[in-house]
């Protein structure tokens, strides 16, 4: 049985927080900080996103998979 959870690039991702509100805020190494003033997410700049780093970065923050993959 397949996981539900993609593995998607960072740009991928960055770009579905941006449409959500969230902004670039500060980096470190291959760490990349974002921010809606509400909620505060690391986003690993590597090749890709492990399933289930991207399952906890949507926990982080609290959006459905559903309307994650709505944003992609």
């Amino acid at each position: 049985m397949g996981s539900k959870y993609l593995i998607l690039r960072p740009n991928e991702i960055i770009s579905a927080l941006s449409k959500k509100g969230f902004t670039f805020k500060s980096q470190k190494g291959s760490h990349a900080k974002y921010t809606n003033g509400y909620y505060n997410v690391v986003v690993p700049i590597h090749n890709t996103v492990a399933r289930g780093t991207l399952r906890s970065i949507l926990i982080q923050v609290e959006i459905e998979l559903d309307e994650f993959l709505k944003l992609l």
